[in-house]
């Protein structure tokens, strides 16, 4: 297969991949073809949280195909924030059937669902009829067993969804733990929709163990993986970039500063935020642990500032 017949999906991360990152990752890197943001909340009562619209308003999100996911168990609920979607341009939606935090899956959504088969035929059943959007579902194979997915799909089989993303975890495995290829593989013979990859795609070598696993998937859905490495699309590709490796990541991340420093009023907000990629980011550079606590331990704009100019000063080498 060749890998410009590869499409890649940045995944849907709380906190990380909304507009502002999406919009400036496309502005510095490239190799993927299209995004699920994170998750929008049914509210019920016939209510939208505005804030949430905004992250997929179209006219903020033309550097990336979106695709805006929706968190919710009640028909009518989903179907009043579907149909909103579609007015505002989304002809494509996602259910999120795999969120793994216990909070969620208490409430029997994401994951938490996914024990309830009967529940995602009765849900499918009223909603599908009644949207103008397409559909997609995000599922693991299971809240607590791996083998529940195998209870669930002869019900996904059955509607005409765009296709199934499956993170071969179950839900309390949270991230621990590695994914579960043997179970993706039995997945992939038992799943009559067109069936996407996503979970541990950190590097190039884990990508080509996946592709060499499962040769003829073509779509492949990576979150964090990009977030330690956002070259990691263009390393799938091959597409080559004539450019300074660390001044391209410095400029990636003061344009990222930049545009959530216009979003965020408190200093602790910003440097809170960015700390957050620092997370995924750090580990990604050698020899560099000093400079990257310091970075982490920084208490306020200023020092912050400070401390990611002699990280990057210090010409770091990235070893993704």
């Amino acid at each position: 297969m060749k890998k410009d017949h590869i499409t890649i999906i940045l995944a849907p991360l709380q906190g990380f991949t909304d507009v502002t990152y999406r919009n400036v990752f496309s502005d510095h890197f490239s190799g993927v073809d299209e995004a699920v943001a994170p998750f929008i909340s049914t509210m019920g009562q016939m209510r939208l949280k505005p804030s949430r619209i905004k992250d997929v308003a179209p006219e903020n999100n033309k550097k990336i195909f979106v695709i805006p996911q929706i968190l919710g168990n009640v028909a009518k609920d989903f179907i009043f924030l579907a149909d909103h979607l579609y007015e505002m341009g989304h002809e494509k939606i996602n259910w999120n059937l795999g969120c793994p935090h216990s909070k969620i899956a208490k409430k029997q959504r994401g994951s938490g669902l996914l024990m309830y088969p009967d529940k995602i035929d009765a849900f499918l059943d009223t909603v599908l009829p009644r949207i103008s959007n397409t559909l997609s579902v995000k599922i693991r194979l299971g809240r607590r067993s791996k083998d529940e997915i195998f209870k669930l799909l002869p019900v996904l089989n059955q509607y005409p969804l765009d296709e199934i993303i499956l993170h071969p975890r179950t839900g309390i495995q949270m991230y621990e733990g590695t994914s579960d290829h043997d179970a993706f593989a039995k997945a992939l013979l038992n799943c009559q929709l067109p069936l996407t990859y996503n979970g541990d795609i950190t590097d190039l070598n884990s990508f080509c163990t996946v592709q060499k696993r499962f040769p003829h998937l073509k779509r492949f859905m990576i979150g964090r993986g990009i977030l330690s490495n956002p070259f990691l699309a263009e390393q799938i590709k091959k597409i080559a970039v004539d450019k300074n490796i660390i001044q391209r990541l410095k400029d990636f991340h003061d344009a990222l500063f930049t545009g959530y420093q216009k979003i965020f009023s408190g200093p602790g907000h910003l440097t809170g935020r960015m700390k957050g990629f620092w997370s995924y980011l750090g580990p990604s550079f050698k020899n560099s642990k000093k400079e990257f606590k310091a970075i982490l331990k920084a208490d306020s704009i200023t020092k912050y500032q400070d401390k990611v100019d002699i990280f990057f000063k210090k010409n770091p080498e990235f070893i993704k």
